[in-house]
């Protein structure tokens, strides 16, 4: 079953240890191969991450097998979380990235095959399946014989069965490739099967009809011809032009006669009568020329217009423009119902700039919601010297600046809420229609930009918000702030401004949806000019509302409160306002909070020396004794399998001379076999057989750089330190000095129990003997200990034995495995790489569209609060409240203002997202240097 997009996650990029490992390996394979690598392939807007892509194609099955299996790349698509709504574009798009990126790198890694040349793979399109069989035999040949044929696997979808045509068939008008499907008729031309010849004769017309041919056929698309001419055959001998009851298809002797003879059930035969026409007839239909209108020169040679040609009247875009300027209101619900469903449907190409007149019809039409609640009927007025005075009278150059002084002056219409009337319902709904309308266009920048300084809009938009507080106002003013929102980036709206004013009084209601669409529209203000919004007059209630709204467990809000307090707080005067009216010390705290909002604790492991491995040992290590006498008793091939697994390990880095392997064994083995009778292996046979116990183990003939002799090697094996016993048990290897003046001459006898090496070291070492009762006496005497580097005992100690032999048992201990190195999975031979845990935050982030190779930046809330924090504090220090405080503190011997009293208790959190918030670290420091107080400069300076 496919997922759904709300069963899968939006696709992103997950930036892990593994996917930048599996990156630079691909960049490494690119690099070889020759060909041009895109890290981060865009998916229409989606950047795709190629580690997770490869995973979850390869996951299915490879590219090879994708491709075969019907709707699979769709598939892929929607499980690896692209959605669109082309599902095939995404399909073939996903398929190409995969095929131009990582198709190759997959028959070379996972299939362990060399891909095809990047002839006939990264330089061509990403055509069908079979990567892993191509070469360019095939492919050429296969792409030769298909010159002219559609492939469906191109599209990275299934395509649509063809049917061959020859040449003439394909229409010489198609300026594309049909991909073997029918072209769709032109339009406004009615469609014709294309049933008999291309080209008519004279003779059709007077050719007798069959019976069940259609009348209308019969004059509307046959033309005129004379008698006697031979009439021509359709091609393939079928009946002439004209769509007909009964098909006659062009190669009879291969259909069925029951298919031929074939009528539906349901289907009544026509009854048809003879018809006189001007063709069939044309004694019947005398033609009189007028004396006064003379007969057209090429009269003979016009053809009949045929149904659906000719002039066809206006589009639908400005029959639904003329329907709307016409005030008949069947006419105007017309006109706005296609014009609500072209707004959205075609909102990319529907412009205002495209239909003059289509702004100030739709605007006319929404201000009759004026008369529908007040006495008054709102009309917009283009003539200046016009002003008659009338209160209704809307100054469509320069905008009615007075326009909330004449709401408020209204008187309001007795309209029930509960119940209305038809003709109030349907004026509603046409207005309704007529603001959707302009909503749905101004979401287009052009549009919004185009109507900025179209002033009607604005007074209609202050007259929506105006409108009574009744519920079934509330869509329209919700589609007029939508409106403003779109249309405030492109205008500067000063304290006076009307449109200005209502959307602050719009943050005192307690929609929030209301809230929300205000909050925008005021923050983005002239964000597309270079004029600075400043947002006055702003009420205290307000600023107060807005610091609670942060409190409050909602993204959306909390955002739009942040970006108004950003506009806000970039004003100094506005700044002053905010530190007296509000509690600035609460507002910072929760500012300082949201810089975490969403956070996460990371923690990753840094590499500080790469893992390591030791050179291999030339030695190899002699056979303890018990081990010898165990596997003297086995046969051939088997000892050297045991001898092999004992004392070699596998290492696909290292290599064993065979000279060195096969003296090793013919030393451990030629005496004891002799002793027992049994025969020596012969040296190749014991060479196959130490390189068949290993599976990358194998006989090579090696020639070093700057060597002229040759090396017979073992490839693939390393011999252990410290030999295995037949059950995998580590011995651990005596390092007792024989000549206590020669130091590094150890001992070097193997053991596997620490019994038997304390035992060694008694008897052979120091000269232990029993007593009669199997036990050492506790004698006291000169010891010294020769084991390895110790230093403890250098010189000759007096001490008891059983004190030596503790010590004796501490060197025995540290050589001997514990209980689970024997079975670890790192070899003894390997260093572990030296690493350091880091763990770090994490909050939103986005990527830099013009820069997909830079660093991920800082996004989302967390970014808004630092912003707001960094303005406050770097305006705080302007504002007359500074003053005032500096001068009480000043009395009281304090120093700092408001920063040191706003900021000094949230520095130590600052101080922590500055060393674990990678993103937002850059907008920390610049914050603390701000906040950094006069009297901790003055000191500094002293």
């Amino acid at each position: 079953m496919t997922s759904t997009p709300q069963e899968v996650q939006l696709h992103t990029i997950e930036r892990t240890p593994e996917y930048e490992d599996f990156m630079t390996r691909l960049r490494e394979y690119h690099a070889k191969r020759g060909t041009t690598l895109d890290p981060e392939p865009k998916v229409g807007m989606i950047h795709l991450d190629l580690y997770k892509v490869f995973n979850h194609i390869v996951a299915n099955g490879g590219y090879d097998k994708v491709s075969e299996e019907k709707l699979a790349w769709r598939r892929m698509a929607s499980e690896l979380g692209l959605f669109s709504n082309n599902e095939a574009s995404t399909a073939f798009s996903l398929k190409e990235k995969f095929y131009k990126n990582l198709a190759a790198f997959e028959i070379s890694t996972v299939h362990g095959k060399e891909p095809p040349p990047k002839d006939i793979l990264e330089d061509v399109t990403a055509k069908g399946a079979n990567l892993l069989t191509r070469t360019r035999d095939n492919f050429r040949g296969k792409r030769d014989s298909n010159v002219n044929a559609t492939d469906s696997a191109a599209s990275g979808d299934d395509g649509t069965p063809t049917r061959e045509r020859s040449a003439a068939d394909i229409p010489v008008s198609s300026a594309r490739a049909s991909r073997g499907l029918r072209e769709a008729p032109p339009q406004r031309v009615i469609f014709q099967p294309d049933t008999g010849p291309t080209r008519t004769t004279r003779q059709a017309s007077n050719q007798q009809h069959p019976p069940h041919a259609s009348p209308a056929n019969n004059h509307s698309q046959t033309p005129q011809h004379h008698p006697g001419m031979q009439q021509p055959m359709p091609h393939g001998g079928g009946p002439g032009r004209g769509p007909s009851i009964m098909h006659h298809p062009p190669n009879a002797d291969n259909t069925s006669q029951m298919v031929l003879s074939y009528h539906p059930k349901h289907v009544k035969p026509l009854q048809l009568r003879a018809v006189a026409t001007p063709s069939s007839a044309p004694s019947e239909f005398p033609r009189q020329r007028l004396p006064h209108r003379p007969a057209p020169v090429d009269a003979a040679n016009r053809q009949p217009m045929l149904p659906g040609t000719g002039f066809d009247g206006p589009n639908i875009y400005t029959r639904c423009l003329n329907a709307l300027r016409s005030g008949i209101p069947a006419e105007q619900a017309f006109g706005l119902n296609h014009l609500v469903k072209i707004s959205f449907e075609r909102g990319d190409k529907f412009r205002f700039d495209a239909f003059p007149g289509l702004a100030e019809g739709l605007v006319d039409k929404a201000l009759e919601v004026g008369n529908l609640h007040y006495h008054v009927d709102w009309k917009v007025v283009w003539d200046a010297s016009a002003d008659t005075g009338d209160i209704g009278c809307l100054d469509g150059n320069n905008g009615t600046p007075d326009i909330l002084e004449r709401i408020a002056s209204l008187v309001e219409r007795d309209v029930p809420e509960a119940l209305q009337t038809a003709e109030y319902s349907d004026r509603l709904v046409l207005v309704t229609e007529a603001v959707l309308t302009m909503r749905n266009m101004v979401t287009l920048p052009e549009n919004a930009h185009n109507m900025s300084d179209f002033y009607p809009l604005k007074d209609l938009v202050c007259i929506i918000l105006q409108l009574p507080p009744r519920d079934l106002l509330a869509e329209l003013k919700h589609m007029a702030l939508d409106i403003a929102e779109q249309l405030t980036p492109f205008v500067v709206l000063d304290g006076a401004d009307p449109l200005y004013r209502s959307l602050l009084a719009q943050l005192a209601s307690d929609d929030r949806g209301t809230i929300l669409t205000a909050l925008r529209a005021l923050g983005r203000i002239s964000v597309n000019l270079e004029a600075t919004n400043k947002l006055p007059d702003v009420t205290p209630n307000v600023l107060r509302r807005i610091a609670s709204w942060l409190l409050l467990n909602d993204d959306e809000l909390i955002d739009a409160c942040l970006d108004f307090l950003y506009q806000y707080t970039a004003v100094a005067p506005n700044v002053d306002k905010l530190i007296r009216t509000t509690a600035p010390e609460n507002l910072v705290d929760h500012l300082v909070r949201l810089l975490s909002h969403g956070a996460r604790k990371v923690q990753r492991e840094f590499i500080l020396h790469p893992e390591q491995k030791l050179p291999s040992r030339d030695e190899i290590a002699p056979v303890p004794e018990d081990l010898l006498q165990e596997m003297v008793r086995l046969d051939e091939p088997d000892r050297v399998h045991r001898w092999v697994r004992c004392f070699f390990e596998e290492d696909n880095d290292s290599f064993v001379t065979q000279l060195a392997a096969w003296q090793a064994y013919q030393s451990a083995f030629v005496g004891p076999l002799k002793a027992a009778g049994k025969p020596m292996i012969t040296p190749a046979d014991f060479i196959r057989n130490s390189t068949s116990v290993y599976k990358n183990s194998n006989a090579q003939v090696l020639r070093e750089p700057g060597e002229a002799q040759q090396k017979f090697i073992i490839h693939g094996i390393r011999a252990r330190p410290r030999p295995l016993s037949a059950d995998g048990a580590e011995y651990a290897r005596c390092y007792w000095a024989m000549n206590p003046d020669r130091k590094n001459e150890k001992c070097g006898q193997f053991f596997l129990k620490p019994e038997q090496m304390w035992n060694h070291i008694l008897t052979a070492h120091l000269g232990e003997q029993r007593n009669e009762a199997g036990q050492f006496d506790n004698s006291e005497k000169d010891f010294k200990c020769t084991w390895g580097e110790c230093a403890k005992y250098g010189r000759p100690t007096k001490l008891h034995l059983q004190d030596f032999a503790r010590h004796i048992n501490t060197h025995i201990l540290s050589v001997l495995p514990g209980p689970t190195r024997g079975g670890s999975a790192r070899p003894a031979w390997v260093i572990p790489a030296k690493t350091m845990a880091v763990t770090y935050e994490e909050t939103a982030t986005t990527r830099d569209e013009r820069n997909p190779n830079a660093p991920l930046q800082a996004a989302g809330i967390p970014l808004s609060a630092v912003l707001v924090l960094r303005n406050i504090a770097r305006n705080v220090v302007k504002t007359d409240a500074e003053e005032e405080l500096v001068k009480t503190q000043k009395r009281g011997g304090e120093r700092g203002g408001w920063n040191e009293k706003l900021f000094r208790p949230a520095q130590p959190r600052l101080f922590e997202i500055l060393a674990e918030n990678r993103a937002l670290s850059p907008y920390i420091a610049s914050l603390l240097d701000l906040i950094r107080v006069e009297a901790d400069v003055d000191e500094d300076d002293d």
